[in-house]
């Protein structure tokens, strides 16, 4: 008699998870845009020439287009030019407040989608995001604007891609400036060694996870992606909306995570030296869930060049808690 009654609750519960993971997934597919208004959209948008000056055109490298903002292109080619790298689950519209003073101080201003997040960048294959990859677009857009060389920006994974570029091509970055996310030895120790920094990158296993993270992200119409960017403006949460209810984005821009495998490392090995000798800012939210004290501590013994680390009283989104001082010390970095 037990045993049946256990029977009974098995398959209840067992019936009952079916259900709930179907309304899930349903309710994820009612969340997405099948109409791919964002692709069509970018399909009309100009091709990069500096005569445009401002606003949102293409960049075409090889058989991918990226959708990138740009300022400040006037016709005067010796103004330097600085490039901006978004992390996730964002694109080029988390730099909308820093843009406008880059231009106003004198710059030319590159902010692109990147790959998995511009419509037409969204490679199939898992290796296509890997991270030696997704540093070649860095180059490749410069050289597409004929930047020899530049200022590099980034924040997250941004941050980790721009590490990877001045790890692999100093000669061409002027300055490097690291929104968040430290330099990859420091942060692959911590990882080792602190049980924070293993508590907190711990949600790295369940974006690696196949379908699961892009159901839940996208359930009811974006709740827990929303919540995740609560404080974002109206106008950067629509575009972020817009971007990743596309089929395909989503994965797209967690394909960035599945492509570390298990080596959370990243691909450190590739590089013949750790030490980072361009000059370097580095901001940091000291109540940043997913980077703590340790990883930005252990900064110092990878860092040969001039070298500022700011700790700010903020969490992941600079540009939300400390926008105005932000901005304020990416000037002052990159003016020197």
């Amino acid at each position: 008699m037990i045993l049946k009654i256990f029977k009974y609750l098995f398959v209840g519960v067992f019936l009952m998870l079916i259900l709930l993971l179907f309304i899930v997934i349903t309710g994820s597919k009612m969340s997405m845009d099948s109409d791919f208004s964002h692709t069509n959209a970018t399909k009309d948008l100009q091709t990069f020439d500096p005569s445009i000056g401002k606003g949102v055109v293409n960049i075409s490298i090889g058989d991918m287009i990226f959708r990138t903002r740009i300022a400040g292109f006037d016709g005067d080619s010796s103004k330097k030019v600085v490039i901006l790298l978004h992390g996730f689950p964002v694109t080029s519209a988390m730099w909308i407040d820093l843009i406008g003073p880059l231009e106003e101080a004198g710059y030319r201003v590159i902010a692109f989608d990147q790959r998995g997040y511009s419509p037409h960048a969204r490679p199939e294959t898992l290796d296509s995001y890997e991270i030696s990859e997704l540093t070649k677009d860095v180059f490749a857009v410069a050289d597409a604007i004929g930047a020899e060389e530049f200022h590099l920006i980034g924040h997250d994974w941004g941050s980790v891609v721009g590490w990877s570029a001045v790890l692999s091509n100093p000669s061409r970055i002027i300055s490097w400036t690291a929104l968040s996310f430290p330099h990859p030895a420091a942060f692959g120790a911590a990882l080792l060694d602190d049980p924070d920094q293993q508590d907190r990158s711990s949600y790295v296993a369940f974006f690696q996870t196949p379908w699961l993270p892009e159901t839940v992200f996208s359930f009811n119409s974006f709740s827990v992606l929303k919540a995740l960017l609560a404080g974002m403006s109206d106008e950067k949460m629509k575009e972020y909306i817009n971007v990743f209810s596309e089929p395909g984005a989503l994965t797209s821009a967690l394909n960035w995570y599945r492509a570390l495998g298990d080596d959370l490392l990243f691909e450190l090995e590739d590089l013949q030296s750790l030490e980072v000798k361009t000059p370097t800012l580095f901001l940091w939210g000291n109540q940043d869930q997913s980077v703590g004290r340790v990883a930005v501590d252990g900064m110092d013994e990878f860092i040969a060049g001039p070298y500022t680390n700011i700790e700010l009283e903020a969490g992941h989104w600079l540009f939300v808690d400390q926008p105005e001082r932000v901005i304020s010390e990416v000037l002052i970095h990159i003016n020197q």
